[in-house]
C-alpha cells in the first residue's frame, strides 16, 4: 500500500504528528478536529481528512479525533513505534550539533555511530558517542544492519559516502550536503539545505 500513497502525503504525516503531540502536551482536552489541526498548520481541514483517509478511519463526524489514539496510529504508520538506530557521517560543527541534539531520541531515532575522516576528531566523544574512522563505515553498517543515516559532510564527499552506505544496506538517508545524490529506487533521500529554503521564501518578498 505504501507505494500507492503520494510522497507529499507521507511528508505531511510527521507535521500532523508534531501538532498532535503539542495538543497532548497542553493536556487541555482529549479530542481535536481536522478544523483545529488545519488552523494550527495552515492546511485545509479537507486536505487533512483526505490525507488520513489513505490509512483508515480515525475519527467520527461530530466528535473528531481522539488525540492520543491518532498519535499512536500515526507513529505506527510511520514505523516510529520502534527506535531506529542512526549512522551519522561527519563530525564537524554540524555533526557535533546533531550528535548533541536530544530531539531525535524523543521521536524514535537514536544516533549510535559517528564517523569522520579527520584524525583530530577520531577517538573523540560527541554526545557520548565515540567518533570512528570513516574507513570502518561500511563494515560497521553492514555488521550492525543499520538502515538509517545522516550525512553532515561536504558536497565533494557526499556521493562517495552515499555509495558506501547504500552498498552496506542503508535505505534512508537525510543529507545536509548541498548536492543531489544518485541512489537506487529502493533508497529514500531527504534533503535539508537552509540556503534552498531561504531562496524559496525570498520569492515571496519584494525588494
Amino acid at each position: 500500500m505504501a507505494n500507492d500513497i503520494p510522497d507529499i502525503v507521507i511528508g505531511r504525516l510527521p507535521v500532523y504528528l508534531r501538532a498532535l503531540r503539542r495538543l497532548a502536551q497542553d493536556g487541555e482536552k482529549a479530542t481535536t478536529s481536522s478544523q483545529e489541526l488545519g488552523e494550527r498548520l495552515g492546511i485545509s481541514s479537507a486536505q487533512i481528512r483526505k490525507d488520513l483517509s489513505h490509512f483508515g478511519e480515525f475519527g467520527k463526524q461530530g466528535t473528531g479525533y481522539h488525540i492520543d489514539y491518532l498519535i499512536e496510529q500515526l507513529r505506527h504508520i510511520l514505523h516510529l513505534d520502534v527506535e531506529w538506530p542512526v549512522v551519522l557521517v561527519g563530525a564537524g560543527f554540524l555533526g557535533h550539533a546533531l550528535a548533541s541534539y536530544g530531539g531525535f531520541h524523543r521521536r524514535g531515532f537514536r544516533i549510535v555511530w559517528i564517523f569522520d575522516n579527520d584524525p583530530e576528531k577520531i577517538g573523540v566523544k560527541m554526545g557520548g558517542i565515540l567518533v570512528q574512522p570513516v574507513e570502518e563505515l561500511e563494515d560497521t553498517v553492514r555488521a550492525e544492519k543499520a538502515r538509517v543515516a545522516i550525512l553532515a559532510v561536504p558536497a565533494s564527499a557526499a556521493q562517495e559516502i552515499t555509495d558506501i552506505l547504500v552498498e552496506a544496506g542503508v535505505q534512508s538517508i537525510l543529507t545536509y550536503a548541498p548536492i543531489s545524490l544518485v541512489v537506487p529506487e529502493n533508497v529514500q533521500v531527504q534533503y535539508s539545505d537552509p540556503v534552498v529554503q531561504l531562496q524559496r521564501m525570498t520569492y515571496y518578498l519584494h525588494p
